[in-house]
């Protein structure tokens, strides 16, 4: 019996010490991956590329999902960092966020640990390299929040100006449209938002034809929001089923035109589309346009019952990651070498991904 008991102990003790080793008990440099959510189509994208980066340079990790809760991955670092994590690889939940970003940096150094952040931006425009900048083994890894938005405007104004006469359904002279924005106080948000109709206002204007026309002119954000911040194609289908009640081709206001501040959201409006009996792939056609390329996006694409999207490219993404982690492994600076990757111009430490338009093949 004596000899049961000590065998308990014994294994109790063993579990103890694996667990508290938790991140470390391999031997392997150690990442910990912390996910502003798993549900993100995008981002369940760049985890899937970066895991098989990690995987491919040697690098143990474990992800983390926030679950779109700063609070929880706050506390998710803090106990990766207490059980040994070599490396912080982080896409913030508070995108934008100086207080949020400033106190993981803080958590690094205070471990003398690296920290990669990506995808999402951790200061606004106007307070550029006070997060990045004050310590020298952090990182970003991302996209020009801007260009989304740029490339986005420009496709809708080429493709609006091709196809003006035949998208104005009711022959007033101007395109109506819908706005789905993911997330208010993201920056990526905002510029998709703003660009995308700025942008295809000015090829419009240059070619002698009205800008485009907000189809609710009683909302003066003239966008409509996931409340939940999730991007979500929910949050866009249920807004597009409740415009759709009101602006038909029926009472003569049918929306015209529909863009999306990513490919998600593309697909909950083209859901709630499809059930009005629009863009089925050989039918009536109201354009959607998103952001991210997603695999689900680029088959409505090639099936016509999406537009095009602007190409966020997550392996690119995830492989650049990937090279930061293997600096960090080897000792290194963590942005050794990095010569040859698309660097800011104001920070020698924040890597551009770029992005690219992708219409029907």
């Amino acid at each position: 019996m004596k000899k049961f008991l000590v065998c308990i102990i014994l294994i109790a003790l063993f579990t103890l010490s694996f667990s508290a080793c938790g991140e470390t008990d391999s031997g392997k440099y150690h990442a910990s991956v912390f996910y502003y959510t798993f549900s993100d189509t995008y981002i369940a994208g760049v985890r899937s590329a970066l895991d098989k980066a990690l995987d491919e340079s040697g690098i143990a990790h474990q992800n983390y999902d926030s679950n779109s809760n700063q609070t929880t991955q706050n506390e998710q670092i803090d106990t990766a960092i207490s059980r040994g994590t070599d490396l912080l690889i982080v896409n913030i939940v508070t995108s934008g966020s100086q207080d949020a970003s400033s106190a993981i940096v803080e958590k690094a150094r205070n471990a003398n640990i690296p920290v990669i952040f990506f995808n999402r931006a951790v200061e606004d425009e106007n307070s550029e390299g006070e997060v990045l900048g004050s310590y020298d083994q952090c990182a970003f890894v991302g996209t020009d929040a801007a260009e989304a938005g740029h490339l986005q405007g420009k496709m809708i104004g080429d493709y609006v100006l091709k196809n003006y006469e035949a998208l104005d359904l009711n022959k007033d002279g101007k395109i109506s449209y819908a706005m789905f924005m993911g997330q208010l106080g993201n920056a990526e948000a905002i510029y998709r938002t703003r660009y995308s109709v700025e942008d295809a206002d000015i090829i419009l204007k240059n070619a002698g034809k009205q800008p485009l026309y907000y189809f609710d002119q009683s909302n003066p954000n003239r966008y409509q929001v996931d409340q939940d911040g999730n991007w979500s194609a929910t949050a866009a289908n249920n807004y597009m089923t409740t415009n759709l009640s009101q602006y038909n081709e029926k009472n003569n206001n049918m929306i015209e035109l529909v863009i999306c501040n990513n490919d998600g959201m593309a697909e909950g409006a083209i859901s709630a589309l499809n059930d009005r009996g629009y863009n089925l792939g050989n039918g009536k056609q109201i354009p959607v346009f998103g952001v991210d390329a997603t695999e689900a996006a680029k088959q409505l694409i090639n099936e016509n019952k999406m537009t095009g999207t602007i190409r966020q490219d997550s392996e690119g993404m995830a492989k650049c990651i990937a090279y930061l982690a293997q600096n960090g492994m080897a000792g290194k600076s963590i942005t050794d070498g990095t010569e040859g990757f698309e660097l800011s111009q104001v920070l020698p430490n924040k890597i551009y991904i770029p992005y690219a338009s992708y219409t029907v093949e």
